[in-house]
């Protein structure tokens, strides 16, 4: 286990976080698409969102940090999701007001949500 607090280990704990994520987004995926038999889609869709986030926050308390901030962490989580969402809508806005394909748009709202989200789990995880 690398030390907290340690630069040394942060490389692995970012990698740690990418294969986390995708994960996350597989299974969220599939409870999604098992989900959608029973409800409506955006029923489905918020309650296996919620479900992400708690997901989320179990790997990135055992696998990814290895650890926890307490309570810090676990208040955090959700408030971290938020701003994500609330990120990535804007970047999609923007690149829909800039002309460029609505197809393509979460693309860009995704390669730039991944550092932001990484850096307030972080500061949410560590212990300072």
């Amino acid at each position: 286990m690398e030390p907290t607090g340690t630069k040394s280990g942060e490389p692995g704990r970012f990698l740690r976080f990418l294969v986390s994520g995708a994960f996350n987004t597989g299974v969220t995926y599939a409870l999604y698409l098992v989900a959608l038999r029973y409800w409506q889609p955006a029923t489905a869709y918020t309650i296996v969102y919620a479900l992400g986030i708690c997901l989320a926050y179990a790997l990135n308390r055992a696998f990814v940090f290895r650890g926890h901030a307490g309570w810090r962490s676990v208040a955090a989580t959700p408030l971290i999701y938020l701003v994500q969402y609330l990120f990535s809508l804007a970047v999609i806005q923007v690149w829909i007001i800039a002309g460029l394909p609505a197809s393509l748009a979460p693309l860009p709202a995704i390669a730039l949500s991944i550092p932001l989200t990484y850096v307030l789990t972080r500061l949410s995880f560590m212990r300072s």
